[in-house]
């Protein structure tokens, strides 16, 4: 396998763990005493997704990037890789690989499994920060392009033949170009470094058996999920931690209208909304992320210039 190479400004040390098959993850180090943020990324995104605001947040808390099985460095190895199967994943990799209560802080599809974790074992989430999270889409128009990818696939055999011409037709420059079209409400605001490394990882994964899979799985789980909007906007509910939602108002993928609508109906969460910026401000308004997310640890005492120390042992209950 692979050693990932992580010898950028933002650094990172990388890791692999065993849960049922490899597991990459990046520690990019901070205090203890405080509990640890860990970051999960969204649909054919990976640690890179976070890179840019990882080290400031180091401030305050320990912070590490996961790389769910199926995307960035870990292969899917035989496992499934839907919302519900990387969810157990990542209570695994929370409870046996790091031992203690954990920030979560999920984007897009990771937002929905943080989510789903967060209200299945709450002895493990000590608080929750979703960006632009996978939420029920509002009774309005969605976005053309958006609906026609999603709609292949979630077709068998459409989506599989989708994928495989994208990735013949295309470099890995422009595959990556591609999805920063889609996710950013400009471009222009993208890092140059963290273009030079997705690029590298989409070289990379071009060898990695099954990924089209990997990725359709998944996306075919969130299908299924927003099948089930009630089941799912229960499952918000029952979160009982704290909760910080930030959205860009002008993403693509998870309309703003949606993150209003969760606010409102979950009124314990705090809501930050970014403006002129798309479905992941992490990578095009890193500055907004860092100063919402650092003000919000600060009063609700969660990192280390607060004061509340949340990393007693726990049994898990699941």
């Amino acid at each position: 396998m692979m050693r990932p190479q992580l010898a950028r400004p933002w650094g990172g040390a990388s890791h692999f763990s065993d849960i049922a098959g490899p597991v990459h993850w990046v520690d990019f180090g901070g205090p203890a005493g405080v509990p640890p943020i860990v970051m999960v990324h969204g649909l054919g995104g990976s640690h890179l997704n976070w890179v840019r605001i990882a080290r400031p947040l180091t401030e305050r808390n320990r912070v590490i990037a996961i790389d769910l099985p199926g995307f960035g460095f870990s292969p899917a190895a035989g496992r499934r890789t839907t919302i519900e199967a990387n969810t157990k994943v990542l209570d695994r990799f929370i409870n046996q690989t790091l031992g203690g209560p954990v920030i979560l802080m999920g984007n897009s599809m990771g937002g929905a499994i943080t989510i789903l974790e967060s209200a299945a074992s709450p002895r493990a989430v000590a608080a929750v920060v979703l960006v632009d999270p996978a939420l029920p889409r509002p009774a309005e128009v969605p976005d053309p392009q958006v609906a026609a990818q999603f709609l292949m696939y979630a077709l068998p055999g459409v989506g599989e033949a989708f994928l495989d011409i994208s990735r013949r037709s295309r470099t890995d420059r422009e595959l990556v170009e591609r999805v920063v079209n889609l996710c950013f409400a400009d471009p222009r605001r993208s890092s140059p470094e963290v273009m030079d490394a997705s690029t590298e990882l989409a070289a990379h994964r071009r060898h990695m058996p099954s990924q089209d899979a990997a990725f359709l799985q998944a996306a075919r789980s969130i299908v299924r999920a927003g099948l089930r909007p009630r089941h799912f906007k229960n499952t918000m509910r029952s979160i009982v931690g704290p909760v910080l939602l930030i959205h860009g108002d002008r993403d693509r993928l998870v309309p703003v209208a949606a993150a209003r609508i969760a606010a409102a109906a979950n009124p314990k969460w705090d809501i930050e909304i970014l403006h002129d910026v798309g479905h992941t401000p992490q990578l095009e308004d890193p500055d907004a992320v860092i100063h919402a997310v650092s003000r919000w640890l600060d009063r609700r005492e969660l990192g280390a210039t607060g004061a509340g120390n949340m990393t007693a042992p726990f049994e898990d209950k699941r």
